[in-house]
């Protein structure tokens, strides 16, 4: 997903927005309930811009029908270093419908949670004035 990592790795979350289909729905590594729809993933995906230091990505993988991709990355929370991989599903017209993420160790998945509470308040903010929480 070209255009994704490029948008991400460029910090130009409103191209990340511009991707996303409206009923997305993001699956995040520390909170168990799913979170549908564009407004809140995109507030949280900015969210997580704010507490991810020295993102980059370092592999991608593709599934045969060109719907699947896995994005594996490596970032500092509160220091700790993080390993993760963004597994995205587009739909039918090229949209991300499906944004899942997955982190360790367990202690950088811990420093996320802590930090993305703190923003909590910030993103349900943001997703009110961008559309429905």
């Amino acid at each position: 997903m070209r255009a994704f990592r490029e948008a991400v790795e460029a910090g130009d979350l409103d191209a990340v927005e511009a991707l996303l289909a409206e009923d997305v729905v993001f699956t995040s590594p520390v909170v168990f309930k799913p979170y549908p729809g564009k407004a809140i993933t995109a507030a949280i995906l900015r969210g997580v811009v704010r507490v991810f230091e020295d993102f980059r990505y370092e592999r991608e993988l593709a599934g045969a029908d060109g719907r699947d991709h896995a994005l594996v990355f490596r970032t500092k929370v509160g220091g700790r270093e993080l390993s993760g991989c963004d597994f995205i599903h587009l739909d039918e017209n090229g949209l991300i419908d499906e944004l899942t993420v997955m982190v360790r160790p367990l202690s950088a998945a811990q420093a996320l949670a802590e930090a993305m509470g703190a923003q909590f308040e910030q993103i349900a903010a943001e997703a009110e004035r961008s559309g429905t929480a």
